[in-house]
Protein backbone atom coordinates (compact mmCIF):
# COMPACT_ATOMS: atom_id res chain seq x y z
CA UNK A 1 0.00 0.00 0.00
CA UNK A 2 1.26 3.57 -0.54
CA UNK A 3 0.21 6.70 1.50
CA UNK A 4 -1.18 9.79 -0.21
CA UNK A 5 -0.97 13.21 1.92
CA UNK A 6 -3.93 15.40 0.58
CA UNK A 7 -5.14 18.92 1.89
CA UNK A 8 -8.88 18.57 1.55
CA UNK A 9 -11.22 21.53 1.66
CA UNK A 10 -12.22 21.96 5.60
CA UNK A 11 -14.96 24.82 4.91
CA UNK A 12 -15.80 27.25 2.57
CA UNK A 13 -14.58 30.59 2.78
CA UNK A 14 -16.49 33.58 3.73
CA UNK A 15 -14.28 36.41 2.08
CA UNK A 16 -10.72 36.03 1.53
CA UNK A 17 -9.40 31.96 1.90
CA UNK A 18 -7.67 31.49 5.47
CA UNK A 19 -5.53 28.84 6.63
CA UNK A 20 -8.74 27.42 8.50
CA UNK A 21 -10.34 26.57 5.11
CA UNK A 22 -7.93 23.71 4.56
CA UNK A 23 -7.07 20.73 6.05
CA UNK A 24 -4.50 18.22 5.90
CA UNK A 25 -5.07 14.26 5.99
CA UNK A 26 -3.09 10.59 5.14
CA UNK A 27 -4.97 7.74 3.37
CA UNK A 28 -3.42 4.49 1.74
CA UNK A 29 -4.08 4.13 -2.05
CA UNK A 30 -4.98 1.32 -3.47
CA UNK A 31 -3.38 -0.89 -6.50
CA UNK A 32 -3.99 0.57 -9.77
CA UNK A 33 -6.49 -1.83 -11.54
CA UNK A 34 -6.60 -2.52 -15.08
CA UNK A 35 -5.87 0.56 -17.30
CA UNK A 36 -4.79 2.42 -14.00
CA UNK A 37 -1.58 3.63 -13.14
CA UNK A 38 -0.52 5.10 -9.04
CA UNK A 39 1.05 8.54 -9.85
CA UNK A 40 3.68 10.56 -7.67
CA UNK A 41 3.25 14.26 -8.00
CA UNK A 42 6.20 16.03 -8.82
CA UNK A 43 4.29 19.81 -9.33
CA UNK A 44 1.34 21.17 -8.35
CA UNK A 45 -0.20 24.56 -10.28
CA UNK A 46 -1.98 26.96 -8.53
CA UNK A 47 -4.48 29.35 -10.44
CA UNK A 48 -6.84 31.85 -9.56
CA UNK A 49 -9.56 29.59 -10.58
CA UNK A 50 -9.53 27.78 -7.65
CA UNK A 51 -10.84 30.48 -5.78
CA UNK A 52 -14.22 29.98 -7.36
CA UNK A 53 -14.05 26.02 -7.13
CA UNK A 54 -14.00 26.39 -3.50
CA UNK A 55 -17.52 28.35 -3.33
CA UNK A 56 -21.10 26.61 -3.39
CA UNK A 57 -21.68 29.31 -6.21
CA UNK A 58 -23.26 28.59 -9.67
CA UNK A 59 -19.88 28.51 -12.38
CA UNK A 60 -18.90 27.30 -14.78
CA UNK A 61 -17.42 24.48 -13.03
CA UNK A 62 -18.94 22.29 -9.96
CA UNK A 63 -17.15 23.05 -6.80
CA UNK A 64 -15.12 21.33 -5.02
CA UNK A 65 -17.01 19.69 -1.99
CA UNK A 66 -16.16 20.29 1.94
CA UNK A 67 -13.92 17.60 2.48
CA UNK A 68 -13.06 16.73 -0.99
CA UNK A 69 -9.24 17.07 -2.27
CA UNK A 70 -8.77 20.85 -3.58
CA UNK A 71 -8.64 20.42 -7.32
CA UNK A 72 -5.64 21.37 -9.69
CA UNK A 73 -3.68 19.96 -12.59
CA UNK A 74 -0.30 18.54 -11.94
CA UNK A 75 3.02 17.08 -12.95
CA UNK A 76 3.17 13.59 -12.41
CA UNK A 77 5.54 10.78 -12.59
CA UNK A 78 4.18 7.31 -13.02
CA UNK A 79 5.25 4.60 -10.46
CA UNK A 80 3.45 1.62 -11.02
CA UNK A 81 1.64 1.01 -14.51
CA UNK A 82 -1.37 -1.53 -15.33
CA UNK A 83 -1.31 0.03 -18.96
CA UNK A 84 0.02 -0.58 -22.11
CA UNK A 85 0.21 3.01 -22.83
CA UNK A 86 2.28 4.47 -19.97
CA UNK A 87 5.41 2.96 -18.60
CA UNK A 88 6.67 3.22 -15.36
CA UNK A 89 9.20 6.67 -14.74
CA UNK A 90 6.94 8.46 -18.06
CA UNK A 91 6.22 11.76 -16.76
CA UNK A 92 2.56 12.57 -17.69
CA UNK A 93 0.09 15.80 -17.14
CA UNK A 94 -2.56 14.73 -14.82
CA UNK A 95 -5.18 16.22 -12.80
CA UNK A 96 -4.23 14.42 -9.17
CA UNK A 97 -5.06 17.53 -6.88
CA UNK A 98 -3.65 18.62 -3.87
CA UNK A 99 -2.29 15.68 -2.90
CA UNK A 100 1.16 13.42 -3.18
CA UNK A 101 0.01 10.58 -4.71
CA UNK A 102 -2.77 9.23 -6.83
CA UNK A 103 -3.95 5.79 -8.89
CA UNK A 104 -5.44 7.12 -12.23
CA UNK A 105 -6.99 6.36 -15.42
CA UNK A 106 -4.42 5.88 -17.84
CA UNK A 107 -6.36 7.43 -20.62
CA UNK A 108 -6.92 10.48 -18.39
CA UNK A 109 -3.69 11.32 -18.66
CA UNK A 110 -1.20 13.13 -21.23
CA UNK A 111 2.76 11.87 -21.85
CA UNK A 112 4.77 14.61 -21.48
CA UNK A 113 8.79 14.38 -23.37
CA UNK A 114 11.30 15.69 -20.21
CA UNK A 115 13.50 16.09 -23.43
CA UNK A 116 11.62 19.17 -25.55
CA UNK A 117 10.76 21.32 -21.97
CA UNK A 118 11.05 21.37 -18.04
CA UNK A 119 8.06 19.38 -17.54
CA UNK A 120 6.89 22.18 -15.46
CA UNK A 121 6.22 24.37 -18.18
CA UNK A 122 3.26 22.31 -18.64
CA UNK A 123 1.56 23.80 -16.41
CA UNK A 124 2.01 26.87 -17.51
CA UNK A 125 3.48 28.75 -20.70
CA UNK A 126 2.54 25.05 -22.43
CA UNK A 127 -0.57 24.41 -20.49
CA UNK A 128 -3.43 25.97 -19.58
CA UNK A 129 -2.46 29.47 -18.72
CA UNK A 130 -0.11 29.76 -22.07
CA UNK A 131 -3.28 28.12 -24.44
CA UNK A 132 -5.37 30.72 -22.05
CA UNK A 133 -3.85 33.23 -23.18
CA UNK A 134 -3.05 32.14 -27.02
CA UNK A 135 -7.26 31.24 -27.15
CA UNK A 136 -8.58 33.97 -25.49
CA UNK A 137 -6.15 36.62 -26.99
CA UNK A 138 -6.09 35.59 -30.74
CA UNK A 139 -9.95 33.80 -30.87
CA UNK A 140 -11.44 37.04 -29.32
CA UNK A 141 -9.10 39.89 -29.19
CA UNK A 142 -7.77 39.26 -32.27
CA UNK A 143 -5.04 42.18 -32.59
CA UNK A 144 -3.77 43.46 -35.73
CA UNK A 145 -0.66 45.08 -36.31
CA UNK A 146 -0.33 48.67 -35.35
CA UNK A 147 -3.31 47.52 -32.68
CA UNK A 148 -2.90 48.46 -28.96
CA UNK A 149 -3.46 45.62 -26.33
CA UNK A 150 -3.71 46.23 -22.83
CA UNK A 151 -3.32 43.67 -19.98
CA UNK A 152 -4.07 43.53 -16.38
CA UNK A 153 -2.24 40.89 -13.96
CA UNK A 154 0.55 41.32 -17.15
CA UNK A 155 3.05 39.27 -15.09
CA UNK A 156 0.96 36.45 -14.28
CA UNK A 157 1.05 33.45 -16.60
CA UNK A 158 -1.78 34.13 -18.72
CA UNK A 159 -1.22 37.72 -19.07
CA UNK A 160 2.46 37.63 -19.46
CA UNK A 161 2.12 35.63 -22.63
CA UNK A 162 -1.12 38.07 -23.54
CA UNK A 163 2.09 40.98 -23.88
CA UNK A 164 4.35 38.59 -25.80
CA UNK A 165 1.99 37.15 -28.06
CA UNK A 166 0.54 40.55 -28.78
CA UNK A 167 4.24 41.65 -29.47
CA UNK A 168 4.64 38.70 -31.89
CA UNK A 169 1.59 39.35 -34.22
CA UNK A 170 2.84 43.21 -34.38
CA UNK A 171 0.31 44.87 -32.15
CA UNK A 172 1.22 47.25 -29.06
CA UNK A 173 1.39 45.33 -26.29
CA UNK A 174 0.67 47.65 -22.48
CA UNK A 175 0.67 45.65 -19.31
CA UNK A 176 -0.34 46.50 -15.50
CA UNK A 177 0.83 45.51 -12.65
CA UNK A 178 1.82 46.03 -9.39
CA UNK A 179 4.86 46.94 -7.87
CA UNK A 180 8.57 48.19 -9.24
CA UNK A 181 9.88 44.88 -9.57
CA UNK A 182 6.77 43.43 -11.89
CA UNK A 183 6.79 46.62 -13.98
CA UNK A 184 10.47 46.22 -14.31
CA UNK A 185 10.04 42.47 -15.54
CA UNK A 186 7.69 43.52 -17.80
CA UNK A 187 9.87 45.97 -19.30
CA UNK A 188 12.94 43.10 -19.77
CA UNK A 189 10.14 41.38 -21.54
CA UNK A 190 9.40 44.09 -24.34
CA UNK A 191 6.40 45.82 -23.11
CA UNK A 192 5.84 48.68 -25.02
CA UNK A 193 4.59 50.74 -21.54
CA UNK A 194 4.18 49.56 -18.06
CA UNK A 195 1.69 51.16 -15.63
CA UNK A 196 1.83 50.30 -12.14
CA UNK A 197 -1.57 50.12 -10.78
CA UNK A 198 -1.07 51.36 -7.23
CA UNK A 199 0.38 54.28 -8.31
CA UNK A 200 -1.99 57.37 -7.25
CA UNK A 201 -1.99 58.56 -10.57
CA UNK A 202 -2.87 55.52 -12.89
CA UNK A 203 -5.59 56.39 -14.52
CA UNK A 204 -3.73 59.17 -16.08
CA UNK A 205 -0.30 57.05 -16.80
CA UNK A 206 -3.05 54.93 -18.66
CA UNK A 207 -4.15 57.57 -20.53
CA UNK A 208 -1.04 58.86 -21.88
CA UNK A 209 0.57 55.22 -22.58
CA UNK A 210 -2.85 54.55 -24.81
CA UNK A 211 -2.35 58.18 -26.75
CA UNK A 212 -4.32 55.94 -29.65
CA UNK A 213 -6.90 54.68 -27.59
CA UNK A 214 -7.24 50.82 -26.64
CA UNK A 215 -8.11 48.15 -28.98
CA UNK A 216 -8.07 44.85 -27.26
CA UNK A 217 -8.28 44.95 -23.19
CA UNK A 218 -7.47 41.06 -22.23
CA UNK A 219 -9.44 41.37 -18.72
CA UNK A 220 -7.80 39.64 -16.03
CA UNK A 221 -8.37 41.95 -12.76
CA UNK A 222 -11.68 44.11 -12.94
CA UNK A 223 -12.32 46.85 -10.15
CA UNK A 224 -10.79 50.07 -10.33
CA UNK A 225 -8.45 48.40 -13.32
CA UNK A 226 -11.08 47.97 -15.69
CA UNK A 227 -12.81 51.23 -14.39
CA UNK A 228 -9.83 53.17 -16.03
CA UNK A 229 -9.20 50.97 -19.16
CA UNK A 230 -12.69 51.21 -20.24
CA UNK A 231 -13.22 55.03 -21.27
CA UNK A 232 -10.28 54.56 -23.32
CA UNK A 233 -11.60 51.13 -25.31
CA UNK A 234 -11.83 52.32 -29.25
CA UNK A 235 -14.58 51.80 -31.21
CA UNK A 236 -14.84 48.53 -32.19
CA UNK A 237 -12.57 47.20 -29.06
CA UNK A 238 -12.57 43.56 -27.99
CA UNK A 239 -12.50 42.84 -24.39
CA UNK A 240 -12.05 38.42 -24.19
CA UNK A 241 -12.57 38.05 -20.11
CA UNK A 242 -11.01 35.89 -18.59
CA UNK A 243 -10.74 36.70 -14.86
CA UNK A 244 -12.05 39.20 -12.26
CA UNK A 245 -9.77 38.70 -9.46
CA UNK A 246 -10.13 42.06 -7.72
CA UNK A 247 -13.67 40.62 -7.06
CA UNK A 248 -13.12 36.94 -6.09
CA UNK A 249 -12.96 37.42 -2.02
CA UNK A 250 -15.82 39.61 -2.47
CA UNK A 251 -18.47 39.21 0.01
CA UNK A 252 -21.08 42.26 -1.51
CA UNK A 253 -21.77 44.54 -4.29
CA UNK A 254 -19.24 47.08 -4.48
CA UNK A 255 -19.73 50.38 -3.01
CA UNK A 256 -20.44 53.80 -4.92
CA UNK A 257 -22.54 54.08 -8.00
CA UNK A 258 -24.03 51.81 -10.55
CA UNK A 259 -21.56 51.50 -13.36
CA UNK A 260 -23.12 49.22 -15.28
CA UNK A 261 -25.13 51.76 -17.31
CA UNK A 262 -22.16 53.70 -18.57
CA UNK A 263 -20.85 50.75 -19.24
CA UNK A 264 -23.52 49.15 -21.43
CA UNK A 265 -23.83 52.51 -23.13
CA UNK A 266 -19.92 52.40 -24.19
CA UNK A 267 -20.92 49.09 -25.48
CA UNK A 268 -23.73 50.11 -27.59
CA UNK A 269 -22.49 53.46 -28.89
CA UNK A 270 -18.32 51.88 -29.56
CA UNK A 271 -20.12 48.88 -30.87
CA UNK A 272 -17.60 46.48 -28.09
CA UNK A 273 -17.42 43.09 -28.10
CA UNK A 274 -17.18 41.58 -24.70
CA UNK A 275 -17.08 37.82 -24.44
CA UNK A 276 -15.93 35.87 -21.42
CA UNK A 277 -14.39 32.43 -21.75
CA UNK A 278 -13.15 29.04 -20.48
CA UNK A 279 -10.33 28.22 -22.32
CA UNK A 280 -11.27 24.54 -22.49
CA UNK A 281 -14.32 25.85 -25.63
CA UNK A 282 -11.06 26.18 -27.84
CA UNK A 283 -9.52 23.01 -26.73
CA UNK A 284 -10.27 21.24 -30.48
CA UNK A 285 -10.16 24.02 -32.78
CA UNK A 286 -6.58 25.28 -31.32
CA UNK A 287 -4.71 23.11 -28.87
CA UNK A 288 -2.77 21.91 -31.41
CA UNK A 289 -1.72 25.04 -32.96
CA UNK A 290 -0.86 26.71 -29.86
CA UNK A 291 1.33 23.72 -28.76
CA UNK A 292 3.24 24.19 -32.39
CA UNK A 293 3.56 27.62 -31.95
CA UNK A 294 3.76 28.62 -28.43
CA UNK A 295 7.08 26.01 -28.62
CA UNK A 296 8.56 27.57 -31.24
CA UNK A 297 7.85 31.04 -29.92
CA UNK A 298 9.25 29.65 -26.51
CA UNK A 299 12.50 27.99 -27.92
CA UNK A 300 12.93 30.91 -30.37
CA UNK A 301 13.17 33.36 -27.04
CA UNK A 302 10.02 35.74 -28.62
CA UNK A 303 8.10 34.16 -25.53
CA UNK A 304 10.06 34.05 -22.12
CA UNK A 305 8.23 32.71 -18.59
CA UNK A 306 9.10 33.05 -15.07
CA UNK A 307 8.03 30.75 -12.50
CA UNK A 308 7.49 31.13 -8.66
CA UNK A 309 8.28 27.85 -6.93
CA UNK A 310 7.23 26.87 -3.61
CA UNK A 311 8.68 24.15 -1.99
CA UNK A 312 6.40 21.35 0.10
CA UNK A 313 2.65 20.50 -0.57
CA UNK A 314 1.69 21.65 3.00
CA UNK A 315 3.19 25.85 1.70
CA UNK A 316 0.22 25.34 -0.74
CA UNK A 317 -2.14 26.98 1.64
CA UNK A 318 -0.25 29.82 2.19
CA UNK A 319 1.07 30.15 -1.26
CA UNK A 320 -2.40 30.13 -3.07
CA UNK A 321 -3.83 32.72 -0.41
CA UNK A 322 -0.80 34.88 -1.23
CA UNK A 323 -1.45 34.29 -4.89
CA UNK A 324 -5.21 35.94 -4.62
CA UNK A 325 -3.48 38.67 -2.95
CA UNK A 326 -0.66 39.20 -5.92
CA UNK A 327 2.48 38.21 -3.70
CA UNK A 328 3.03 35.45 -6.28
CA UNK A 329 5.85 36.89 -9.32
CA UNK A 330 5.47 34.12 -12.39
CA UNK A 331 3.84 31.17 -12.47
CA UNK A 332 2.87 29.47 -8.67
CA UNK A 333 3.76 26.24 -8.66
CA UNK A 334 3.94 23.84 -5.83
CA UNK A 335 7.27 21.62 -5.86
CA UNK A 336 5.76 18.25 -4.53
CA UNK A 337 7.89 15.28 -5.52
Amino acid sequence: MVESTRIVLASRPEGAPTPANFRTETYELPEPADGQVLLRTLYLSLDPYMRGRMSAAKSYAKPVEVGEVMVGQTVAEVLESNSPDLAKGDVVLANSGWQTHQVAPAKALRKLDPGAAPVSTALGVLGMPGFTAYSGLLKIGNPRPGETVVVAAATGPVGSAVGQIAKVKGARAVGIAGGPRKVAYLRELGFDAVIDHRAPDFAEQLRAAVPDGIDVYFENVGGAVAEAVYPLLNTFGRVPVCGLIASYNATGAPTGPDRLPGFMRSILTKSLTVRGFIMSEFVDEMFGDFLRDMSGWVAEGRVRYLEDVVEGLPNAPEAFIGMLEGRNFGKLVIKVG
